[in-house]
């Protein structure tokens, strides 16, 4: 798993890696998944993909709900698919949320409601997990003290699960998650000098503003798609609709988004303290990547860091 803050250099990692190591990647991104959000959202290039199979890209449209949850068992699934094909997961992405699913496990015994769970998914990005904890401690007491306040994943399914069902998830049955599939070697979290994080965040948010970002917005407005919609509320889009409506001037929306997307950052790193595997590496400029790739083909298994993997795997078979 290749984690940390958006800009940080998650995707050159993830891409260098999986060149080196024959590997797949599963993409841990909530706003990727939407198809048409392609500048806004930083989606690999069609080149990239080319090159390296992406997973759990442009998977339903904006209007339409993804879960967490979903994305769990999708992740689980599509690892077990590419290590029987004899390839290396790794798993990339900055959504904490998606990240603490696939690690953690998944709520089981009924499928949930995704429009409640991605509404007490936005509560707990604007109103702060703990608010949900607390409403959660005061519907049912039981398990508000089993699950901790910042387990955000659990808090948001347990409140799901009562608005569903209508019952305390302490009464349904004591042990409501299903184990993970998947084993994890390591989770590494990159991590960069504030000013030089925030440096990559503006460049990065002044690019995709001047590459199309205001056009894809454009279009997807003109396709039928509410300025409302929680996809069309996030970072980027939420300030190119404020231009389009002539509310913000194109300065004043770039200068937002640029101040929205390090706040957002902030809070990926908050979220990633709270993970107790992770691995924090600290990188500066570019040139780290492929010395940091040799280190972790290192810890891969022998064979794999000999390049052929691929062919061990299929000896096995």
């Amino acid at each position: 798993m290749i984690a940390g803050p958006t800009a940080v250099g998650k995707s050159a990692l993830g891409l260098a890696l999986a060149r080196r190591a024959g590997g797949e990647i599963i993409v841990a991104d909530s706003m990727q998944v939407y198809r048409g959000m392609d500048v806004g959202t930083g989606k690999p290039s069609p080149a990239d993909r080319e090159t390296v199979p992406h997973h759990l890209l442009d998977l339903c449209g904006p209007a339409e709900a993804f879960s967490a949850s979903e994305f769990a068992a999708r992740a689980h699934a599509l690892a077990e698919e590419i290590q029987a094909r004899g390839r290396l997961p790794i798993l990339v992405g900055g959504t904490g949320l998606y990240l603490r699913a696939f690690l953690k496990g998944r709520l089981a015994g009924t499928g949930g409601d995704p429009a409640i769970r991605a509404r007490l998914a936005r509560e707990a990005e604007t109103a702060g997990g703990q608010a949900l904890h607390e409403r959660l401690r005061a519907l049912d007491p039981a398990t508000g003290a089993r699950v901790h306040p910042r387990d955000v994943f659990r808090v948001v399914r347990a409140l799901e699960l009562l608005e569903v069902t209508g019952r305390r998830p302490s009464e349904i049955r004591p042990d409501l998650w299903d184990p993970p599939r998947t084993a994890v070697s390591a989770m590494l979290v990159l991590t960069r000098d504030r000013v030089e994080l925030y440096g990559f965040i503006d460049q990065r948010a002044r690019r995709m503003w001047e590459e199309g970002l205001v056009d894809e917005v454009r279009r997807l407005l003109a396709a039928g798609c509410a300025p409302h919609l929680p996809a069309l509320r996030s970072l980027g889009y939420r300030q190119a609709v404020a231009y389009l409506e002539g509310r913000l001037t194109g300065a004043e929306a770039l200068a937002q988004m640029q101040r929205a997307t390090r706040h957002y950052a902030r809070r990926q790193l908050a979220w990633f303290r709270r993970e107790p595997a992770a691995e924090w590496v600290t990188v500066r400029g570019w040139d780290w990547v492929e010395p940091l790739v040799d280190s972790i083909l290192e810890r891969l298994p022998q064979e794999m860091s000999k390049g052929n993997f691929e062919s061990r795997m299929s000896n096995v078979e």
